[in-house]
C-alpha cells in the first residue's frame, strides 16, 4: 500500500531533525519535543496540520526570544544542508511556518530570514501573511528579491505574490488589482531559470482568472521577444486558452475553426463501470487550401452530487494539418478513484473542442459497477 504524503513526518525524520537541532542548541529537551509532538491527535492530523503542529512544538522547546530563535534556525539549516545524502526541503516547511506564526511583528528580522531560508525550503506560503500586513513594504522587498542572485529568492518574489496560490491564503487586493505585482513579473519574464519563468507563468494564469484583459495586454507586449518568453506566455494563458478566448487563440496562431470539419465523433464505451475508462474517437477533415494550426481539446461534464454538471477541459494536442488531410484520434479518460475528484454514477457528458469551439457532444453513463 502506498504511503501517505503526511507520513514524511516520521519518527526517523524527527530523530535526524532533533540531532541537527541539538548540535546548534545543546539545551534542547528532545524528549519533551517528541512527547508534545506525538500526542493523542497526531495520527488524525493531515500534512499541513502536522507541519503547523511541529512549528508549535518548536516554540515550546526553543528560547522564548524570537531573535535568538532565528539565529538558531539559520544554523540549523546549515547543519541540515551538510547532510548530502538527503534533502529535507519538503519536511522542513514548518520552519517558514514558524516565521509566519511567531515573527509577524518582527518584520526586518523575519524578511531577512525568509530570504535565507527559501533557498532550502520554500517560504511561498509564509510570505503571504507578511504581504497582507505590510503590503507596500513587502512589494518593495520582493522587487529587490526579483533581482537577487539566487534563483530560489527570485522565484519567491513571483510565487509568493501570486493572487491565487493553491493551498495558501489568497491575496484579495491582487485578485482585484494585480498592478503592484506586475513590475516583479516584468523583472523575471526573461529569467535564465525555467523554474522562475514557470512561476511567472503561474502568476499570469492566476491574474487571467480575474483580470483577463491585463494578461491579454501583457501577451501583446511580451510575445515574440524570445522562445522562452513565448513558452512562458503560453503556459500563463492556459486558462484563457481552455476557455476558448478568441483573442488569445489568435495570439498563438490558432484561428477560425470553420475550415475544419468533423467527420465523426463517437463513444466506444457509452456505459463506463466505475474505475474503468471512457473511450472515444473522432475524425477531422481540413477544407483549407493551406496548412492550418489546430488546437484539440475535450471537455468532461462531470455529474456532481447536486445533480448539476461541472466542466473540465483537457488538452489533446496542438498541430498543423495539411490542406485536404484527415486526422483520426482515439483517446480514453479514466474514472479510477482519485483524491482530488469524486465521481458520481449517472449521466455525464463529453464534448470535442476544436480551436476553442465545441464541435460535438455525447452523453454517457457512469455505472456503480
Amino acid at each position: 500500500m502506498a504511503s501517505l504524503l503526511k507520513d514524511i513526518y516520521s519518527k526517523e525524520f524527527y530523530q535526524l531533525f532533533l540531532k541537527a537541532l541539538k548540535e546548534v542548541y545543546p539545551p534542547l529537551d528532545d524528549r519533551k519535543f517528541l512527547t508534545l509532538l506525538f500526542n493523542e491527535q497526531w495520527a488524525q492530523k493531515e500534512l499541513k496540520e502536522r507541519m503547523k503542529h511541529t512549528s508549535f512544538v518548536m516554540a515550546q522547546v526553543l528560547p522564548n526570544d524570537y531573535k535568538t530563535c532565528t539565529k538558531l534556525i539559520e544554523k540549523l539549516v546549515k547543519k541540515l544542508q551538510e547532510n548530502k545524502s538527503k534533502t529535507y526541503a519538503l519536511e522542513c516547511m514548518f520552519l517558514p511556518d514558524f516565521v509566519e506564526t511567531y515573527g509577524l511583528h518582527h518584520f526586518n528580522i523575519s524578511v531577512k530570514l525568509m530570504e535565507k531560508l527559501t533557498a532550502y525550503t520554500s517560504c511561498e506560503f509564509a510570505v503571504r501573511k507578511f504581504i497582507l500586513h505590510y503590503e507596500q513594504q513587502m512589494i518593495d522587498e520582493m522587487l529587490q528579491w526579483s533581482l537577487h542572485e539566487n534563483h530560489h529568492v527570485r522565484r519567491l518574489a513571483s510565487e509568493g505574490s501570486r493572487p491565487r496560490l493553491p493551498w495558501a491564503i489568497a491575496l484579495p487586493n491582487y485578485k482585484n488589482n494585480p498592478s503592484p505585482i506586475l513590475p516583479i513579473l516584468h523583472n523575471l519574464k526573461n529569467d535564465p531559470s525555467e523554474y522562475v519563468r514557470r512561476s511567472v507563468a503561474n502568476s499570469l494564469n492566476d491574474i487571467a482568472k480575474d483580470n483577463p484583459h491585463i494578461v491579454l495586454d501583457i501577451t501583446k507586449k511580451w510575445k515574440g521577444k524570445s522562445l522562452e518568453t513565448d513558452a512562458l506566455l503560453k503556459h500563463g494563458c492556459r486558462t484563457l486558452l481552455k476557455q476558448g478566448n478568441t483573442e488569445v487563440l489568435k495570439h498563438f496562431g490558432i484561428k477560425d475553426e470553420a475550415q475544419i470539419t468533423l467527420q465523426y465523433f463517437k463513444l466506444l464505451t457509452p456505459k463506463v463501470p466505475m474505475g474503468n475508462y471512457l473511450e472515444f474517437a473522432f475524425c477531422l477533415n481540413s477544407q483549407a487550401n493551406k496548412s492550418v494550426k489546430i488546437r484539440l481539446e475535450y471537455a468532461m461534464y462531470y455529474l456532481r452530487g447536486n445533480g448539476l454538471h461541472n466542466k473540465k477541459v483537457f488538452k489533446i494536442s496542438e498541430r498543423e494539418i495539411a490542406p485536404g488531410d484527415s486526422l483520426t484520434i482515439q483517446r480514453k479518460q479514466s474514472f479510477k478513484p482519485i483524491s482530488t475528484r469524486r465521481f458520481y454514477p449517472g449521466l455525464h457528458k463529453i464534448s470535442l473542442i476544436v480551436n476553442g469551439v465545441e464541435k460535438g457532444m455525447h452523453n454517457f453513463v457512469l455505472t456503480q459497477n
